[in-house]
């Protein structure tokens, strides 16, 4: 059984989820619940939890906050809220489990999921990397948590070439760095990394525009990138690769 906490101001999300917990994720034991995270903080030291799910929205502290208070942080965390494109997002490139209230059961049962297989002496890198994250809400995010097998892994998105698809992994292709599989699908990097560097040349490819080599002529055509790889470009993705790659030729030149 995995210990858990519920933190949410709200009675109705409390009372909603519990509910839910209680009647799909069997694997789950609820130990407490807070309606503060001046309370939660107080529940967390005295309990222990392996888990906690935490929303981000309450008055006075929010979840975010309530972390940055907390010496240890050994526990797991899925976040609970309404949607905020910017803290999502954040979550995201922290490799945090989120949950969009209201809370579906499905995602609920994925994420529960995923706990299992997670080690929690990640989390005070995660919640580092979050706080991070989220000092410059306007700031494009750079450093990103990937997950793998081993463990998470911590890299800037700018050291990344490629990425190439691997039935449900992604082999992570780096500058100066051995490559990686990351235990995510190439879609789920695509939606979180930006559309302004990274493009998805082929359902098996997603490349960094700043490491192009030359592009060769064809059908769709081929890259070859700055590592030595080349990835093909798809015949209705070659329209749409050509476009960013002549704003990125022009950009360059500009600044020379």
């Amino acid at each position: 059984m995995i210990s858990a906490i519920i933190i949410d101001d709200e009675t109705k999300g409390r009372t909603a989820l519990r509910a839910k917990i209680q009647a799909y994720c069997p694997q789950i034991k609820i130990i407490a619940e807070a309606s503060s995270a001046q309370d939660a903080i107080l529940l967390i030291q005295q309990h222990k939890p392996q888990l906690i799910f935490l929303d981000i929205e309450m008055p006075r502290m929010n979840g975010f906050e309530m972390l940055n208070a907390l010496k240890e942080k050994n526990f797991y965390i899925i976040f609970t809220t309404a949607y905020d494109q910017y803290a999502i997002k954040a979550i995201k490139y922290s490799a945090f489990d989120y949950l969009l209230k209201p809370i579906d059961i499905e995602e609920l049962k994925i994420a529960v999921a995923h706990i299992e297989l997670k080690e929690s002496n990640q989390t005070k890198k995660q919640v580092e990397l979050l706080a991070q994250n989220m000092q410059h809400p306007k700031k494009q995010l750079n450093k990103l948590a990937i997950p793998t097998l081993e463990g998470l892994l911590f890299f800037d998105i700018n050291d990344i070439i490629h990425l190439e698809a691997n039935s449900n992994y992604t082999l992570i292709h780096f500058t100066g760095t051995p490559k990686i599989t990351a235990s995510k699908t190439l879609k789920e990097f695509e939606d979180i990394l930006p559309e302004s560097i990274f493009f998805r040349t082929h359902h098996s490819h997603l490349i960094n525009l700043n490491y192009i080599k030359r592009y060769i002529k064809g059908d769709g055509g081929q890259i070859e990138l700055q590592n030595g790889n080349f990835v093909d470009v798809s015949r209705r993705k070659k329209k749409h690769f050509l476009k960013p790659l002549a704003i990125s030729i022009f950009a360059t030149w500009k600044n020379i």
